[in-house]
Order: C-alpha cells, then structure tokens, then sequence
C-alpha cells in the first residue's frame, strides 16, 4: 500500500510539473532526471547497452553503445513528459509537432474489411502516436499491460482514454481483440518483448529471442492486415507517425509455418527501425535472456 501511494504520487507529481512548466523546460528538466538515474542504476544501463550492441552488430560496449544509451535514457524521460501532457494535446499541437505519412496504407488494410493491426515497438513514443492516430478520425484501441497497483493502473488508462485509445488490458484481450478486429477497427500491438512467455522462439538480429506472437496470430485468424507504424522523435522533438506497407498473411498455409513466417516479416521491420533510431528503443531488460521473468507490471 505505501509502494502504491509513492508512485501514484511521484505520477501525480508528474502531471504537475510537466503541464506546469513550458515544454522545453519539462523536457530539459526530464533530461537532468534521466541522467542521474542512468548514472545510478546499473542494470538498467547495462541491460539498454547490451540489448544496443546486439542491435548494431557490436561485440564489445564502447564509447557510442555509451552514448546511445544514455540517449536512450533522456529519450524515454521525454516519452513520460508527453505521456504526463496528454490532456493539452488539440489540433494546434498535431499541426505543430506531429507529421504524418503512409496514412493510405492503414486505409489500404480497412478497406479489406477485417481490420488493421498496427504493429510497433517500444520505440520513439508510440502511445502518442496511438493517440494522434485517433484525435485526426482513427479510432484505435491498444493492448496494454496491467499495473500490479490499481491506482497507478487506472492513472495509465485515465491518460490514454484522454485521448481516445481504449485500452484493452492484456489479462482480458482476446476476446475484445477478436471482436474490434472482426469489426473493421484498429488494433495496435508491441512486437519487440514478449511478457507474457508464451512467445514464438524467433531470430531477432541473428539471435533467438521470444517474440510476441499476438499480432501475426490475429492477421491469420482474421485475415487482418498488418500495418507497421512508428512515432519517432525528432532532432527539434517534433514527430513523424509513418505508417509502412500492409503485410497481409498467407491464409493457404498451416496456421504455424503461416504464423512463423509473418512474425519473421514483423521482426525484419521493427529490426530496420532499430538499427536507424536505436537511441529510441526503449528496452531495459536483455531481450535475449531466456531464462529473466518479465514481470507485467510496468508500463514498458
């Protein structure tokens, strides 16, 4: 209970200063967090350093696995900012930061019928990204993890369905996930970690890895298209929301070999935006320790 109260406080604290203070300020200030607390938790950066090594094909931390992740740090602090400024998002602020392209290829996928999924990564800021998709007429819904702490949990959601994602909590979402999709909406997945250990063993830059299955499962099942979109940051902290080619599945296969191969094809795409912004992938945890227990309760 005091665990509980703490944190929903230090989010609370959160809101207060980021909506109080201008939003450079808010981010420089983040900044100045993110770097005591890399300075400060070891495995955190050790983890984020490795999981950068692997990305970029480095057999050895150096001085720029160093300074990725320390970017990667700072980054993940403006994530939280924008997540805390939700409630001032409005159509001045989507003309002023947010740049969007690929928007015909999530028409191109709906207008099969059978929904969309949108696949993305812990990368750049992709709950903003679900947000602005559903504030300029998509409504979208997304799977989220739950957080072990009702309060802080209900926090995550308040924030999200400010901005008209419904949130669709991993404990209770097949069922919900089957119908949005059968109805021709919007379904946005992470496919870069897998909590909940029931992933596909797959190659994630030349390694095995578990990787969420639930986005190529769903494109099978449903004949959904898969549709990869990405928030990233920019150098000036607008954003560019891009929306890639559909990847449809091959509904003439076995469902494993079908499932297997589109993941592949989920992995190569989220692997190319990686490599191009790995200081915005946000992993801190070693993706490739088989045997580390995720716990689902944070909202990473």
């Amino acid at each position: 209970m005091i665990e509980e109260t703490v944190f929903y406080l230090l989010y609370r604290l959160g809101i207060f200063f980021a909506l109080a203070m201008p939003l450079k300020v808010s981010y420089k200030a983040a900044c100045l967090m993110a770097d005591i607390y890399y300075s400060l938790s070891y495995n955190d950066r050790i983890a984020v350093i490795k999981n950068i090594n692997m990305a970029l094909g480095k057999t050895a931390e150096d001085e720029e696995s160093r300074k990725i992740a320390r970017a990667v740090f700072r980054n993940f602090a403006k994530y939280l900012v924008d997540f805390f400024r939700f409630s001032m998002i409005d159509e001045d602020y989507i003309k002023k930061y947010i740049k969007v392209e690929g928007l015909a290829n999530v028409d191109e996928g709906l207008s099969r019928g059978k929904g969309v999924v949108l696949l993305s990564a812990h990368m750049g800021n992709w709950e903003l990204g679900a947000s602005i998709l559903s504030l300029i007429g998509y409504p979208t819904a997304a799977v989220v993890l739950s957080h072990r702490h009702k309060k802080i949990n209900d926090f995550f959601l308040e924030q999200r369905r400010m901005c008209k994602v419904q949130p669709i909590e991993i404990g209770m979402s097949l069922k919900a996930c089957y119908k949005l999709l059968k109805g021709n909406g919007l379904l946005a997945l992470l496919g870069d970690r897998d909590f909940t250990k029931n992933g596909l063993e797959s190659e994630f830059f030349g390694q095995k890895a578990l990787i969420p299955k639930g986005p190529s499962i769903f494109s099978y099942r449903i004949g959904s298209a898969i549709v990869p979109s990405f928030m990233i940051r920019q150098p000036d902290d607008t954003f560019k929301l891009t929306f890639e080619r559909p990847i449809y599945p091959d509904t003439s296969s076995e469902e494993g070999p079908a499932v297997a191969a589109l993941t592949g094809k989920c992995t190569s795409v989220i692997e190319s935006y990686i490599k191009r912004y790995p200081s915005q992938w946000y992993a801190f945890k070693y993706i490739w320790d088989k045997n580390e227990l995720l716990r689902p309760d944070t909202i990473l």
